[in-house]
């Protein structure tokens, strides 16, 4: 089973920078401090997070220019948009719970996401400067109607509030979870605090997956070394407290979320997981910073929600873990041990 949140399509991928002239729709969200840039296209997609004067931590991918205005339907294959969107899980579920495209359901497919939660055009619910809130549409897929929430904190400029809310639109149960998914660079540094080895999980090939290490009670990825063309993987783990953090082009990017016991989370994931997928070129790889809601059940017509925060701050210090780690310690107050 190909448990990969992303298929290979690093060759799709283009700064950011260079994506302003997209014919997709993009509503600014502003603080005094960060800027968000949502579509509407695309199921309700982040395509910018930055603070006001510094970059765009967000992947998107040359698609979102060539391919505005994609088909929806059952039969659709993945489109490298990237961004931040919504999957539900688990994936072993995505296509065993349907008949939209049986052909998929027999083939226990687990990729690609579910195109109407993916591509379909979302509806305005409201919308002001500093907040958004945006309706999908009903997918024969995985029997659900997506919310999505984006609104800036009001005693925080810097820290946006993501939500989003899952309505089973079937007459029968559906089980599912809420899974957020925020791209960004592989050249970003992140941070997860993770007890011990036995609270992380790593799938892909052997040859080419990430080195990783946990040093007082953080899990960070390792430099790759200098002969290595080619790193690919994901990494399944259990955090320790509600937080991963990742720093660059001289910001601190931080998620925080509603922490769970492992036996919330669907026994296929991890709370977190982090996919990494690059060649020498590191910056212009990608990394997936993913966060999966308790598993649950819904009845006819029942909803559950999960949510993140997001904070954007400026970071001008030494690029080691021990000051970055610090620097998290200090202004927000996601101390680990030793700190």
């Amino acid at each position: 089973m190909r448990t990969f949140a992303t298929p290979l399509f690093l060759l799709a991928l283009c700064h950011p920078a260079s994506l302003h002239g997209a014919e997709v729709e993009r509503i600014r969200l502003r603080s005094t401090e960060v800027v968000v840039e949502i579509t509407p296209a695309l199921g309700g997609r982040v395509l910018h997070v930055g603070r006001v004067d510094r970059p765009n931590l967000i992947r998107i991918g040359e698609p979102v220019v060539s391919q505005p205005m994609p088909a929806v339907s059952a039969d659709a294959d993945d489109i490298g948009y990237l961004g931040h969107d919504v999957w539900l899980g688990p994936q072993s579920g995505w296509w065993s719970d349907q008949h939209a495209n049986p052909s998929r359901r027999a083939a226990k497919a687990v990729w690609p996401p579910d195109p109407y939660l993916a591509f379909a055009e979302t509806r305005v619910v409201a919308r002001s400067p500093e907040r958004l809130v945006l309706e999908g549409v009903d997918s024969p897929v995985t029997g659900v109607r997506l919310l999505k929430s984006f609104a800036f904190d009001p005693a925080d400029p810097s820290t946006v509030v993501v939500t989003a809310t899952a309505r089973n639109i079937r007459r029968r149960p559906v089980a599912r979870d809420l899974w957020f998914n925020t791209r960004t660079s592989a050249a970003t540094r992140v941070y997860v605090p993770v007890a011990d080895a036995g609270d992380v999980r790593v799938d892909g090939a052997k040859d080419v997956l990430p080195a990783w290490r946990i040093d007082g009670g953080v899990f960070s990825f390792l430099p790759a070394p200098a002969e290595a063309a080619m790193r690919r993987g994901k990494v399944f783990l259990q955090p320790s407290a509600g937080w991963m953090a990742g720093f660059a082009q001289g910001q601190a990017f931080v998620i925080r979320f509603d922490h769970q016991p492992r036996a919330a989370i669907h026994p296929e994931h991890g709370q977190i997981e982090l996919y990494l997928d690059h060649t020498r070129d590191v910056q212009a790889g990608l990394l997936e910073m993913e966060v999966h809601a308790p598993f649950r059940t819904l009845a006819a017509g029942e909803a559950m929600q999960a949510r993140e925060r997001w904070t954007v701050l400026a970071y001008d210090g030494p690029e080691t873990q021990d000051a970055q780690l610090a620097f998290l310690c200090e202004r927000l107050e996601l101390c680990v041990a030793g700190q």
